[in-house]
């Protein structure tokens, strides 16, 4: 499995060791957030509970990345068994209908404000994770959350950035959200002590009222149940029903969203998505999300000896990149939630299709977004260039190839392990703080996932209410023998299954440890539409990180790609852990000196 082509690369110094211990890892976007969730493990928590900690941390510490009313799809394993999905999702509320949408002039869905609203799916999802699976009372998980809330914290670059980016909106339209955010008036300074009271006070108050009577579980789903019938739900339900705020349309607009569809919303188990590749089996979420592509990826990578090419050379980033055009464009015909549409994802990952399709794998760059043909699936028109897909005006949602520390609207990611076998693999996300006015009362605004349905009835990813939209949100695990290996996973939109990919190949076939195969330059394509409102696609395209040699630029350009140069150390924030034998290991990039992994 592993080879010696490309052992130069091995032994090389990195920025950080590649940890390595007995008792439990957490890698997570802020080393505050790592070090809450290992102190869960310290008071005899499981990575279950460092994970949810971690998470709660990070809507404290990142608000511009992730909030309680987002969501997180997760990927976990329980004492080494099975490996299971928490569907964390958010569905449409069920009065987002084409009909409304059209009424109020909508061609595309909005990717800010209100009516980009879905059901929030984060709180209620840790929440379920914890009871089935933890082990600490809820009041132990929050705590760290709820002190970096109350008692301050240091807020970072890119938070800071992000308000001073929306100070006059807040200040002139979102005054909910000038109230949560600014200081004085004005936005707080990098590197000042920052609080965030309300949000604080809102898991004060679900603490307080869930009550101290009964088991853990009997006060976790009580938690649950004021999230969901509550003074959460009811102000939520308040704000959508009256009140009218500027979104990215240029107009005011309501929401749609209601306490009912709040109430009605659990999150769910499901069963994942798994290749076997190359003596691993890969697992990932349903095509309700874009995991799928990593598996077709690697369905199409099985056919080319990548152990063969230099992991920093031209042959392994071409082949990379150009299978992933195959399968994203697969993702942008086929995928959508399949509890309303079937996707053929037996054949998609099938020998047969594959086969076919790595045909079209050739010495030049594809400029074209050629989707595969599945009879009596998908939809033509987004490959068409018809309707909303291809062609759009400037991007938004998440950042682009190059995430800087002052750019907002991103994701976290969060792996854990420990020493009972456990293993979680979380990507939580959404409803940030630019996107959307914060709720009156709850120091949070809601999410803006909807943005990624298309308003057409005849998409598989299109519009209905109750469905899920197709996210972005893509955590990975592996396994070994059977048993859960390898947790990683980053931040990035449409990246999410590009950057942590070349991370795991350069990984198993090229004998790199964690941390030699997160350091190495990343490189990506946005080949494919963006998942994010409004829509961009740029064919050709090919972003390299700094470090690759001046000929492998030159020859990656002579062969078609039009290549996109970003600074050294600027590309994704990649972090995983892994259970092998007896040992527990972890890795985090350095890039924006933030990721951290700690463990022992």
């Amino acid at each position: 499995m592993t080879t010696d082509q490309g052992s130069h690369y091995r032994g090389v110094p990195t920025t950080r060791p590649e940890l390595v211990g007995t008792f439990g890892m957490v890698a997570t976007n802020h080393w505050a957030a790592a070090q809450a969730g290992m102190g869960m493990m310290e008071k005899g928590g499981n990575a279950f509970d460092a994970a949810a900690a971690s998470a709660f941390v990070l809507q404290v510490i990142f608000p511009h990345l992730c909030g309680p009313a987002g969501e997180v799809p997760i990927l976990f394993s329980s004492k080494g068994g099975p490996v299971q999905a928490l569907a964390g999702q958010g569905p449409a509320p069920q009065g987002a209908t084409l009909e409304v949408y059209r009424r109020l002039g909508f061609n595309i869905m909005p990717g800010t404000g209100l009516m980009a609203a879905t059901v929030p799916a984060a709180f209620d999802s840790w929440m379920l994770l914890l009871r089935d699976y933890g082990q600490l009372p809820l009041e132990t998980v929050l705590e760290p959350a709820i002190g970096y809330a109350d008692q301050g914290h240091r807020i970072v670059g890119g938070v800071a950035a992000a308000i001073a980016s929306m100070a006059d909106i807040f200040r002139e339209e979102w005054q909910s959200s000038a109230e949560a955010y600014l200081v004085g008036g004005a936005a707080p300074k990098a590197g000042s002590l920052y609080h965030l009271k309300q949000l604080a006070g809102v898991y004060q108050r679900i603490l307080s009222e869930a009550g101290t009577g009964g088991s853990r579980e009997q006060i976790i789903d009580r938690a649950r149940d004021v999230w969901r019938n509550g003074f959460v739900a009811e102000a939520i339900d308040q704000f959508c029903r009256t009140e009218k705020v500027l979104d990215n349309s240029g107009e005011r607009h309501g929401g749609v969203l209601t306490g009912d569809d709040i109430a009605a919303f659990e999150a769910h188990y499901e069963t994942p998505l798994t290749y076997d590749y190359c003596g691993t089996t890969v697992a990932k979420c349903g095509p309700w999300s874009q995991a799928p592509v990593m598996l077709q990826q690697l369905a199409l990578l099985k056919g080319f000896d990548i152990a063969a090419m230099d992991p920093m050379g031209v042959d392994f980033v071409h082949t990379t990149v150009e299978c992933a055009k195959l399968a994203f464009a697969d993702r942008e015909k086929f995928y959508g939630d399949p509890d309303f549409a079937e996707v053929p994802m037996d054949v998609l990952l099938s020998d047969d299709y594959n086969d076919a399709r790595r045909k079209l794998v050739g010495t030049d760059a594809s400029l074209e977004l050629r989707a595969g043909d599945v009879l009596g699936f998908g939809a033509d028109f987004v490959l068409s260039g018809s309707g909303e897909g291809i062609s759009g005006m400037g991007g938004a949602g998440e950042p682009g190839a190059v995430i800087d520390d002052n750019v907002g609207g991103d994701t976290v990611h969060i792996d854990a392990v420990d020493r009972f076998g456990n293993m979680v693999s979380a990507t939580p996300s959404g409803a940030w703080l630019q996107s959307s006015p914060v709720v009156p009362g709850l120091g949070f605004p809601l999410g803006t996932r909807a943005q990624m349905f298309w308003l057409d009835d005849t998409h598989p990813n299109g519009l209905a209410p109750g469905k899920r939209p197709r996210t972005t949100l893509s955590p990975s695990m592996a396994l070994k023998d059977g048993k859960p290996w390898l947790s990683f996973g980053t931040p990035g939109g449409d990246f999410q299954d590009q950057w942590p990919l070349t991370m795991f190949l350069r990984h198993v076939h090229h004998g790199l440890n964690l941390q030699e195969a997160i350091d190495l330059p990343l490189f990506d394509t946005l080949h494919f539409p963006n998942s994010f409102w409004p829509r961009d696609a740029y064919p050709g395209h090919l972003g390299l990180e700094g470090g690759f040699a001046p000929d492998v630029v030159k020859e990656l350009r002579r062969r078609g790609h039009l290549v996109e140069e970003s600074p050294p150390w600027s590309v994704g924030r990649v972090s995983a852990a892994a259970i092998e034998g007896p040992w527990l290991k972890a890795a985090a990039t350095s890039r924006f000196m933030q990721t951290y992994a700690v463990g022992r």
